[in-house]
This record gives structure tokens, C-alpha cells and sequence, in this order.
């Protein structure tokens, strides 16, 4: 490990401008420079470099670091040998690395374990697809070539109780257990996966970390996933995203399914940029992830009653993660159909047709609210009004939330003005008249998001927060908690700079949300001071926001006069949150 004194000389010392300008062209543009993104394909440049803040940012693809992490992700550098390119540039010695603590490096290597683990087994699994006349007659008969099977390290679990006992000696090794592989119970253990068609699931970086398996004949349930692990998460990840990253790019354009049959047979007709949901609804994270590999999102579902529903989810999911140069599409089958069966009968070209013709956003949106309402009565329209209230209140693009709301104003038979006083519209969210159209990634929960960006002002500010002030449902507040943990690792925050604490966000859970709210700052153009006051202004916000009741038992807690079960209470509402050096 680089001690940390180091790195903060180092970065002091590195001027990321000249580092980014070795790759990128950049053009100065105001405080900043701006440039095309080196990660992702554009015409219009999004990529800002910051010489005051020291960091980068994309507002495209969200791509966010220092300069030691451009020279990782660009140059392909690992950390250390980024981190001697940096200071050889300019004249720094690398000291003596430290050798990581026990409990860092028997974390490291539990992980490393785990990994293993997972890609022995896929191994196995395609070793036993080709031993199984059963299981390739299966994707025969699907349409499937063995050249896309390989692509996609298709395999296939062998109808045994313990079948991998026989590539794991020691099957007993826990290790089998914690990645979902094996189930233990009652003191005896047994293979998940019996029977199956064996889909692996891959990290963005290329390592196996769940499977999905594809019941052969009859039986229940037709689809088997890995459950929740160390390595793999299903709200966060993607099954197909490696294999499509480069169609995606292509094709500007990105497929969600919902089957990983689908995903296989629509990269087979070339279609290869689909992936699919792991057994779970849409989540923000898969959204925000595939808005910025991508230029458009098409979402493809059955037409029956659950295809919509499950589209109505992706929808809500999507309205405050929505980019005005981005658009969000919903694509319905024929009755009867699946884009496997669809692309076969239709091929490339049908399939595509079908795409390009999938309703916007806006037009599934405002076809579904006015389904359930009856305009051609005062009744009616005023009832479709209150039902959009919420939704267009949740829209954090600017251009896209005015179409919407003229439209909704038209179909209510109102004018403009007089939509945007019924829908509250005018002090919905604060923060989006003062900041970029391009980092206006949250929904209609300001103080939280505008805490989080003030915050980064002075990092050490962290402290203060109350954390059971804090709604506990937004990922902004998931990410105040995460940053609060990471920043209390650190004898003195208050020394960190705005480079280090761009490298601290990166490879967290919320990176995504810190890394936003981090270029937020950049754009909103304040001063320290004038951030440390409107942080300060926002807690006082949240603190009016709290109901009496919870401030008088908060008084009383803190003055140690509550009752025993008033501050179990209080103690179980905090606890969620509670972490680092936060008040709690």
C-alpha cells in the first residue's frame, strides 16, 4: 500500500490537464477544459477536466477520477505502476510499499478465493456440456451454434446431487456455500444446480460471479439464479453486459429483456447489443448503468397484462434517470411472442423495425394515465392530472419534463401555467435550476442530493450530518453513509484534497451517485464558502422537515432523560443508518 502522505504530495504536484492532454484533446472552456470522452463514443464533447478540482469527469458515460485513475482505466496501468508513471513525471521517488494490514489482505485473498471458486466451476460446467448429448440436443433444438454457446460460456450442470464434489475435493470448504454453488442443510450438502443449462454471469470486468440455470425438461422454477453473494448482487448487475459492451457502443443502443435465452438467440441473428435482468424488476442501478454505455434504452417486454406491469416498473425507475439526449423506450411483442421466437421468425431487420418503432417515455407514460381516466369529463381530467402529479414530478430532465407537461396540460384542458401550479411543479426541486442539465441524475428529493453535492466543499462536513435525519429509501442517503465510513478511516479529513477524495469514491457501492454529485459542485460554481453555507442551510432544512414527535424524543434522548422504551425507539430508527463518526 502507497502511504497516503505520498499520494496527496504526488497529486499536488501532478497537473491532471497535462496528463489527460497525453491522450485527449482539450479545448479550455471557462475554469475547465473540455475534451471528447476516451470511454465511450460521442460527437459532442461532455468530457471535462478540472485543473482547480484536479479530477475528471464525463457526463456522458459518468466516467470520474484523478489523474492516477485515468492513466488505470485509459492506459490500463495497474495502481502502482500509475502511480510511479505519475511521480518519475515529476521527479518523486516511490517509497517502500507497505505491506497490507492481516485483516486487508485476508479480505483480498478471501475474495480472490471466491473468484476462483466461480470460475472453476463454470469450467466444470462447460466440461460437462460437452460430455451431455442431452443438453446440447437442447440448444440445438433452441438454435443455438456452438460458436455463440462459447461466446456466451454456456454450460451444463449433470443431474447429480453432487456433481461438482467431483472437481472440489473438498467439497465441504465453505467457500462453495458463500458463493451460492452448494446449499447446505440439515449437516448435508448438495448442488444447487442439477439438470441445467448453466448461464455464467460476469462483474463488468470479466469474472464469473453467478450463474443462471435453464431447467431442461419439466420443472420448476424454469429459471434458477445464484442468490445474493459477496460477488454478485442481481440488482446491480446484468447478465450479457461483456459480451454486448461493443454492439452496445456500435449500435448506440442498448436492449433489456428479460430472459437469458433471449439475450443469446438475438446475438446470434446479430443483434448483439441485449442483455438481460436477473430475476429481479429494473432497479436505478441498471438504469444509470446502461444510460451511459449507451444513447438510447429500449426496454422490451410480452404485451400480456404482466409485460406492462413489469414495464410500468422499469418506467417509474426510469422517469428521474432520464437525459434529455438520451430516450427511454418501451417495445411490446405480438401476444404469443418472446424475442427469441420473434427475431427467428422475423430476422434481423424485423426485429430492428419493430425497435425503432417502440413507444418513448412520454408516450407510454401519458397512453397508460389516460387509459384510467375518462377525459371527456371535468371529473375525469381532473382525476388524470392528480395521477401524473407524481410521476412528472419525477422527471429530472429539463426539456423532457416541459414536453410532458404541456402535454399533460393539453389533455387536461388547462394552460401550461396552470399544470405547473396543480403539479407543484414550481418548487419541486430546487436543485435543478442551479445545476447542469447534464448532472441532473436524482429524483424529487433535493435535500439530500443537494447536501451531498455542498458536502464535497469540505469533505469533513460529513460529521455533522444526523444521519436519522436522512431518508433512508434514497440512494443519495446510501451514499452519504457509504462516504461517511470512508472518510472516517482518515486521521485528519479535513486535509484530504478534492483529487484524493475523487479516488476515495471510486469502487464504492454508490460511486456512481458520489462521483455526480462531486462534478455537481464543479458546476454549480460556488465558493467554498458559499457551499459550506448552503450545506449548513440544508441541515437546517432537514432538521425542520422531521416531525415533532421525533425531534421531542430526539431532545430527550440526547439529554439521557428518555424511557427505556423510548429509546429502543429511537436506537432501531437510527440504527440503519448509523456508522463512521456520524452523530448517531
Amino acid at each position: 500500500m502507497i502511504p497516503e502522505s505520498f499520494k496527496q504530495d504526488l497529486l499536488n504536484r501532478v497537473d491532471i490537464v497535462e496528463v489527460v492532454s497525453r491522450y485527449v484533446q482539450l479545448k479550455k472552456g471557462g475554469a475547465n477544459y473540455l475534451g471528447l470522452c476516451p470511454f465511450h463514443g460521442e460527437k459532442t464533447p461532455s468530457f471535462t477536466v478540472s485543473p482547480a478540482k484536479q479530477f475528471y469527469h464525463c457526463f456522458g458515460c459518468a466516467a470520474h477520477g484523478n489523474a492516477i485513475g485515468f492513466l488505470m482505466a485509459y492506459a490500463g496501468l495497474g495502481y502502482v505502476d500509475a502511480v510511479k508513471d505519475l511521480a518519475a513525471a515529476v521527479g518523486m521517488k516511490l517509497p517502500e510499499v507497505r505491506v497490507p494490514s492481516p485483516a486487508q489482505a485476508a479480505r483480498k485473498e478471501r475474495e480472490t478465493d471466491l473468484y476462483a471458486v466461480m470460475d472453476k466451476a463454470m469450467h466444470f460446467y462447460r466440461a460437462q456440456l460437452r460430455q451431455s448429448p442431452k443438453a446440447i440436443q437442447y440448444l440445438k433444438q433452441r438454435g443455438l451454434t456452438g460458436e455463440i454457446a462459447a461466446r456466451f460460456r454456456i454450460g451444463y450442470a449433470p443431474d447429480d446431487w453432487q456433481g461438482l464434489k467431483t472437481v472440489f475435493a473438498d467439497y465441504e470448504d465453505k467457500a462453495l456455500v458463500e458463493c451460492g454453488l452448494v446449499i447446505e442443510h440439515e449437516g448435508k450438502r448438495y448442488d444447487r444446480f442439477r439438470d441445467r443449462v448453466m448461464f455464467p454471469i460476469f462483474s463488468a470486468r470479466g469474472a464469473v460471479i453467478g450463474f443462471g440455470g435453464r431447467v431442461i425438461a419439466d420443472g420448476e422454477p424454469k429459471y434458477l439464479n445464484s442468490p445474493e453473494t459477496p460477488l454478485f448482487e442481481k440488482g446491480r448487475e446484468v447478465y450479457g453486459l461483456v459480451q454486448a459492451r461493443d454492439s452496445i457502443r456500435s449500435a448506440g443502443r442498448v436492449l433489456v429483456v428479460e430472459g437469458y435465452m433471449d439475450v443469446v438467440a438475438l446475438a446470434q441473428f446479430d443483434l448483439g447489443y441485449a442483455v438481460a435482468t436477473l430475476g429481479t424488476a429494473t432497479t436505478p442501478v441498471h438504469v444509470s448503468k446502461l444510460l451511459r454505455l449507451a444513447d438510447e434504452l429500449v426496454f422490451c417486454f410480452d404485451g400480456d397484462a404482466a409485460g406492462r406491469k413489469a414495464a410500468w416498473r422499469a418506467l417509474e425507475v426510469s422517469l428521474p434517470l432520464a437525459l434529455d439526449h438520451k430516450p427511454v423506450r418501451f417495445l411490446f411483442l405480438p401476444e404469443g411472442e418472446d424475442p427469441d421466437t420473434y427475431v427467428r421468425s422475423h430476422g434481423k431487420e424485423g426485429f430492428e423495425k419493430l425497435a425503432g418503432e417502440a413507444q418513448t417515455l412520454s408516450q407510454f407514460l401519458l397512453g397508460e394515465l389516460r387509459s384510467q381516466s375518462d377525459l371527456g369529463t371535468a371529473e375525469g381530467r381532473a382525476r388524470f392530472l392528480a395521477a401524473a402529479r407524481p410521476h412528472v414530478q419525477k422527471i429530472a430532465a429539463p426539456a423532457l419534463r416541459l414536453q410532458v407537461l404541456k402535454a399533460v396540460a393539453e389533455l387536461g384542458r388547462i394552460s401550461q401555467d396552470e399544470a405547473s401550479t396543480l403539479l407543484d411543479l414550481r418548487t419541486a426541486s430546487s436543485y435543478r435550476t442551479t445545476a447542469s442539465p447534464r448532472v441532473q441524475k436524482r429524483p424529487a428529493y433535493p435535500l439530500e442530493w443537494k447536501l451531498l453535492t455542498r458536502l464535497f466543499a469540505r469533505p469533513a462536513l460529513a460529521f455533522e450530518i444526523d444521519r436519522t435525519l436522512l431518508d433512508a429509501r434514497l440512494p443519495e442517503s446510501a451514499a452519504l453513509g457509504e462516504l461517511i465510513e470512508k472518510l472516517a478511516q482518515f486521521d485528519d479529513p479535513e486535509r484530504l484534497t478534492d483529487a484524493i477524495v475523487a479516488e476515495l469514491v471510486q469502487g464504492t457501492r454508490h460511486a456512481d451517485v458520489l462521483s455526480n454529485a462531486q462534478a455537481a459542485l464543479l458546476e454549480l460554481k460556488l465558493t467554498q464558502a458559499e457551499a459550506v453555507s448552503e450545506f449548513h442551510s440544508v441541515l437546517e432544512a432537514l432538521k425542520a422537515r422531521e416531525p415533532e414527535e421525533e425531534r421531542i424524543l430526539r431532545s430527550k434522548v440526547l439529554r439521557g432523560v428518555a424511557s427505556a422504551e423510548e429509546a429502543s425507539h429511537f436506537l432501531k430508527k437510527a440504527q440503519p443508518n448509523s456508522a463512521g463518526r456520524s452523530k448517531t
